[in-house]
């Protein structure tokens, strides 16, 4: 424990006159492991007067409501709480949602770069990329966007020197020792290996983001003579152009 009576590797930074960072290292247990375990605690047991507890990729931030919370006192359980917070958390299996992916091809197109990288074939990192349950360590940068974790350290490889303008929806990608999904379309900098064409971001559905922070997440490769005909016609592809994804990497 440090002076403060918080462990060692935590730090509660304020976030304004009713809130606070819980910042969280990467020691030990990824530090995304311990947010979702800190976060889970304090959705089953709020502490008094809190309005809400947002997790971060290495941070939760914990707010509360001024005329009903003594600061000092949220603080003082938030570090109990903190001192009971395993180095190496087990999280509960949570929810598993799988989503087909079309590797390679124009729904991928750094595949080949990123297997040059790593010094394997393009077959091995779709293996590779797609043999692992994921979990969802965060939800942010973009509306629905899922950070996933962990990602084999055989496949991490630095973003790219130049970002694209446009990364489709559902473009799954690989950025550092990071591996995600993007939600909407957007710029972006990572590695571009496959595309899924499962909506992660609908806001017209009652909950808009179709994954939680914790939930399990499983990348199927598919074909793309899979993929549904209105989500290759609106990629610009005709069932006949859509080729590209190995038939060895698992479809």
């Amino acid at each position: 424990m440090t002076a403060g009576g918080l462990p060692a590797g935590v730090r509660l930074r304020p976030a304004g006159d009713a809130g606070v960072y819980v910042e969280l290292s990467p020691g030990g247990e990824p530090a995304p492991a311990r947010v979702l375990a800190l976060w889970r605690e304090l959705n089953r047991r709020p502490l008094p007067g809190m309005v809400s507890a947002v997790p971060g990729y290495t941070s939760v931030l914990v707010t509360w409501d001024p005329d009903r919370a003594d600061p000092e006192a949220v603080q003082a359980e938030l570090a109990r709480r903190l001192a009971r917070l395993p180095s190496r958390p087990r999280l509960p299996a949570g929810r598993l949602v799988v989503l087909p992916v079309v590797y390679g091809g124009p729904f991928g197109p750094d595949l080949e770069a990123v297997a040059r990288h790593c010094g394997l074939s393009p077959e091995e990192v779709v293996r590779l990329h797609s043999r692992a349950t994921y979990r969802v360590w965060l939800v942010g940068f973009l509306p629905g966007y899922v950070y996933l974790g962990p990602l084999d350290r055989r496949l991490w490889t630095p973003r790219r020197a130049t970002p694209r303008v446009r990364v489709p929806a559902g473009s799954v990608g690989i950025g550092g020792s990071q591996t995600g999904i993007y939600s909407v379309e957007s710029p972006g900098g990572w590695h571009l290996l496959g595309r899924t064409w499962i909506r992660l971001w609908d806001p017209e559905r009652p909950e808009p983001a179709l994954l939680r922070p914790g939930d399990r997440v499983r990348l199927q490769p598919v074909a793309a003579r899979q993929a549904p005909a209105a989500w290759l016609e609106q990629a610009g592809l005709a069932d006949g152009e859509a080729g590209g994804l190995r038939e060895a990497a698992g479809a």
